[in-house]
Order: C-alpha cells, then structure tokens, then sequence
C-alpha cells in the first residue's frame, strides 16, 4: 500500500488539489494519506474534505491526521510538502510593510529580493528537520517540495541532504503553456514545447505547434507578431490584475518566453519596478503588492468554501495540473511521464552552477527521478539567470555557515533591491526585517536591538 504523506496539510485547497489527483488515479485510490499540521482547526478541516473527497470518488483511501511530524513520517512513501513558515499575518505582511517604508515595492517577495531572502530563512531551517527526519524514519521516501522560494530550498536540501530523494515542484513550465495556447488560439493538445533553466526563470527553448502532416511549426514568430500587433497579450485568466505584459516585452529583448508570470518576473530585474518610473508600472500593469492581495482574496474565499465543504455530502474535484500525481503514478506502476521540476545541477544545466537548483525535463518511472540535460540554453538567458542564483547562493551560504553577513551581502547583489537602494538603506532594511519578524527568524541570524541615544 502507498503511504503519502501532507506536511502542512492544513493548506487545505491545495491539499484537496493534490489528494483529488491522486485518487484519480486507479493505482493510488487504495493509497494511505497522512495529513500533518500544526493548526488542529486546518487539520480537522482538511481531514473533512480529504476524507469526503476520497467517499464521492469511491476510493478506498485511508485517512489519517498527525499533530507530530515524525510519526506522520514513519514509513512514508511519499512525502508532500507545503507550509509557510510565519503565515499571511505577520510574516507576509511584514516582508511587504518594512521594504516600502524604505521605497522598496513589490509584487510577489516569494522568491527572490528581499522577500524572498526572507523566507528562505525562515523556510529551509523547517525543511531541514523534515529532512531529518526523513533520514530517520522513511530514508526512501521522495519529497515533492511545493514551498517557495523553490530553488533556494532546493539547493539548501541538496547542499545539507544530498541522499534525500526531492523534487521541487511548480506549476508555471505547464501553466504558462496553456496561457500561449489560449493567446494562439491553439489546442494545448497540439503544441510541443521544451524549457530548462532556473525556477521561475526557465525559458521555452523551443514552442512549436503540430501541423497535419505531421510536422512542427516554430510558434515565436507568431507570439511576436501578435503583441507587436497589440493583440496579444489577451486577458489573463490566471489573473485579471495583470496583463502579462512584461513577459511579452521580455520576449522582444531576448528572443524568447519565460515561464513564470509577469507579476514574478518584473520583481526579478532591474527593469521595471522603479519609483521615479510610475509610467513604467502603468505601461505594464505591473500589480504592486499582489501578494498581499491574493492571500486576503484566500481567506475570505476560504471562510465561505470551510463551511460548504462541512455541509456537503460529496466533494467533486477536476484533475489540476500538478505534477505530483504524475510523479506517484510512475514510481508506483512504472508507466513513465516527463515532468518539469527543479533538482540539484549535476551537469544537468552545464553552463549554471554545479549545486545550484536547475529546472529541466525530468523522466520519471519505476526508478524515480531521472533527470536530462539542457545544453543549448543561449547566452543572454544564462546570463539572466546567473543574477538571481547569485541571490540564491548567497542566502544558501549565509543558511549554511549560520553567517549573518550573507544575508546582506545577498540583498546587495538582488537585481530590484540593487536597483532602488543605496548600501547604507539595505544594511539597514536587512536589520529591520530580521527584527520585525523576531522568533521567525534564527537565532545566530538575528541583530543586536538598536539602543536608543541617551
């Protein structure tokens, strides 16, 4: 029987996302699900949808919950990973509140900048006691890794836990597709693509569309045509507050699309989130503070679907496009599938780093993850890349050698937060944030309280 295991269950649409693809799948709806969180209230309730869920799909999966980590672990095939470590309030809010008070604004800070160097030190010190655990009591297991930032807590694992089998996953390689589909107004069943690089900065390498006969049509001369025509790009229907403008513009400078949205990216570079440029955030609708938006959006979308979900009989879910279904399907039966996820660079990207998180095809079979190799990515997106795995790799060095002067020299080196502040106001919003969010923070990362004179 396939035991998988939640940590963070209580993240519970995305819970009932996942478990939903799973019990899909004939193989696994005999599976074992171990939901484990620390919120008793968000456990209850995704225990409720989960255990629904598995009833209305005739799936005789068993349900279990866990207070405690270790034993949810024990014995675990597979382990699905997705918390965050200080919640909307105050974590989030804080990464938001202190960088405006110093003119830094943001979109996302999830993953890079300031925001992101933020939560990766409050993140991997998690991961890695899950790691530990790991080692412990289901050496085995694979973890699909759902939490940003996704590549500093992928190189972190793999720098510190190199015999953890992990994959870190993300839904903007498949996602981004069906977006140029929709512009193109072509079958997403129809288009053949290929993309490697770093997580939210891969590249699509190759997007092209099968003709009758059998052939393939390169789709970058349309997808330039159409924006430089004004029609593409076409409403988002991911989201509506932006209209994905930077990517597109991004796709004109250096010949081709990336794969992380336009609000991420814009956050990403130097280019377009400047405070003497408003015209530039109007010419791009870039949506300023949309995090922050998205998760008030969440809780309030959530306080009404809780209680519908308690009063309902049965739990209807569609297939999402995640890959961790696929990745459990083909380790369990063998049937392969080609996932994009984000692994340690063996080679796998030989232009990047070795070490370094890299995002590439991955085959995945009976014998787990078999990662391929990229060699062909062009210079200038390399060049691109390197800027933010600086980032990554400075925030990995400061979680690894508990250095705090890492983390400052990371803020420093971030493309946006290089671009809008001098080095006297990051050393400055560096000691802030660390402050502010106080036990989030570890310990031999914190600074000493500023005394007040006299």
């Amino acid at each position: 029987m396939t035991t998988i295991t939640f940590i963070g269950a209580g993240s519970t649409v995305f819970t009932k996302n996942i478990a939903g693809d799973i019990l899909h799948r004939p193989a696994l709806k005999g599976a074992t699900i171990r939901l484990m969180d620390i919120n008793p209230k968000r456990l209850e309730e995704s225990e409720v949808v989960v255990s629904k869920l598995a009833k209305s799909m005739d799936a005789d999966a068993r349900v279990e919950t866990y207070s405690d980590q270790r034993r949810a672990l024990d014995g675990a095939d597979f382990v699905v990973v997705s918390f965050q470590i200080g919640g909307y309030e105050p974590a989030t809010v804080t990464d938001f509140d202190v960088p405006k008070k110093f003119g830094l604004r943001q979109t996302i800070a999830d993953t890079l900048g300031i925001g992101g160097i933020m939560r990766g030190l409050r993140t991997v010190p998690h991961l890695w006691s899950i790691c530990a655990d790991m080692m412990e009591v289901c050496p085995q297991a694979i973890m699909l890794q759902y939490v940003n930032p996704m590549a500093i807590n992928t190189w972190a694992i793999g720098a510190k836990f190199p015999k953890i089998r992990q994959v870190g996953l993300c839904h903007s390689v498949q996602g981004t597709a069906e977006e140029l589909a929709r512009d193109l107004d072509i079958p997403i069943e129809e288009i053949r693509y290929r993309a490697g690089g770093i997580n939210h900065m891969s590249f699509y390498l190759n997007f092209e569309h099968r003709q009758p006969d059998g052939s393939y049509k390169d789709l970058y001369p349309a997808l330039r045509k159409g924006y430089m025509e004004g029609r593409f790009p076409k409403p988002s229907h991911w989201n509506p507050r932006c209209p994905n403008k930077v990517r597109y513009e991004m796709l004109m400078r250096l010949g081709y699309f990336v794969t992380e949205s336009s609000e991420h990216f814009a956050e990403y570079t130097p280019w377009f989130i400047k405070r003497d440029r408003p015209d530039l955030i109007e010419r791009f609708g870039i949506p300023l503070d949309e995090y922050p938006k998205r998760c008030v959006e969440q809780i309030a979308r959530w306080d009404r679907q809780a209680q519908d979900y308690r009063d309902a009989e049965r739990i209807e879910v569609k297939p999402s496009h995640e890959y961790a279904s696929a990745i459990v399907n083909s380790v369990v039966t063998g049937e392969p599938s080609v996932i994009y996820g984000n692994i340690r660079n063996r080679g796998y990207i030989p232009q990047l780093p070795e070490g370094c998180a890299v995002e590439v095809p991955i085959l995945v079979d009976d014998n787990g993850l078999q990662p391929t190799t990229v060699q062909d990515i062009p210079p200038q997106l390399i060049a691109l890349q390197r800027t933010n795995i600086n980032v990554q790799e400075l925030t990995v060095a400061a979680l690894m050698e508990e250095n705090r002067e890492h983390i400052y020299h990371a803020a420093m080196l971030d493309p946006h937060t290089g671009a809008e502040l001098d080095l006297d106001q990051i050393w400055a919003l560096v000691d802030e944030l660390l402050l502010a969010h106080g036990e989030f923070t570890p310990e031999w990362a914190r600074p000493e309280p500023r005394r007040k004179a006299g």
